[in-house]
């Protein structure tokens, strides 16, 4: 019982990290903030998960690891963090740079819906009809958030900013399906998808002939992201998974997310909070909880 208590305690402080990322986000991209390239931010925050990762796996001993790993073990790194940190990320903060954070974030929180698409065709899993449901009342909350409450106009606010915040859960939800197969320690997988991750957007950035030295909020705001959206979170709740008694005992907290972010929006960046983004926020919370409740026998 005193283990389950810290579970619950580890969970709550990843999810309230984890309500701040949003913020944190439209603060690195605004032009009128930080002003961060998409590229820019990406990069600062997966070498501060590298760094992070690091110390964690040098404090656990658990770096001696990484040395016996053998070139597949590499190469199915290297793809996952093509997946996530580096192709979800892009995806993600575009979109942050075009939309509203309240918009942004709860239309990405839709992964789990598209990872059940995505597994009937590569994991061959079927899917039933409550998933379809489930689907419809989701993406029926995007309508409502995207077009801020009249979803039969199909009037987006932004189209393509609502097309990769949505379109974000592809590459997040492929990693999940790839990442279950990979046997390697979670602390080492991680670090290993920040390295790759880090490499890929420093050649970008190279390539683009925009590599130069930020100054000291750039900095600090990417290190933030880096720090409590990637790397010491991910930590956090690993180790509330460990000690909860399932999984289910402390995975339901992750629903608190997108409303806990709404409140860090409203007083941190000053967004008005339409009705609207919480109506759409409940559906798309509302269908993933539906899918997810046991089947009669």
């Amino acid at each position: 019982m005193q283990n389950q208590k810290k579970a619950y305690l580890y969970a709550s402080i990843a999810v309230l990290l984890w309500s701040t990322s949003a913020s944190a986000f439209k603060i690195c991209l605004d032009p009128d903030r930080l002003d961060m390239s998409v590229f820019s931010l990406l990069f600062g925050a997966s070498i501060t998960s590298c760094a992070a990762m690091f110390i964690a796996l040098l404090f656990s001993r658990k770096l001696g690891l990484v040395r016996t790993l053998s070139q597949e073990d590499l190469l199915h790194s290297a793809i996952l963090g093509f997946l996530n940190p580096f192709l979800y990320y892009t995806v993600l903060f575009k979109a942050y740079s075009l939309l509203p954070a309240q918009q942004a974030q709860p239309l990405n929180f839709v992964w789990p819906l598209v990872l059940v698409l995505l597994s009937a065709p590569i994991l061959k899993q079927r899917i039933k009809r409550r998933d379809l449901a489930a689907i419809l009342i989701s993406f029926f909350g995007v309508l409502v958030i995207s077009t801020q409450g009249k979803p039969l106009s199909f009037n987006f606010t932004d189209p393509l900013g609502t097309a990769l915040a949505t379109g974000s859960s592809i590459p997040w939800a492929l990693f999940w399906i790839y990442n279950a197969k990979d046997k390697k320690d979670p602390a080492v997988r991680m670090f290993l998808n920040f390295v790759f991750a880090s490499a890929y957007t420093f050649l970008l950035i190279l390539l683009q002939g925009r590599l130069k030295i930020p100054t000291l909020y750039p900095i600090l705001g990417a290190t933030y992201v880096g720090l409590f959206e990637m790397g010491i979170t991910f930590l956090i709740w690993l180790k509330a998974l460990k000690l909860s008694k399932t999984t289910a005992h402390v995975a339901n907290f992750t629903y608190l997310v997108p409303f806990g972010a709404l409140i860090v929006m409203h007083f941190v960046i000053g967004e008005q909070i339409l009705p609207s983004t919480i109506i759409g926020a409940i559906l798309i919370v509302a269908g993933i909880i539906f899918q997810k409740l046991p089947t009669r026998c």
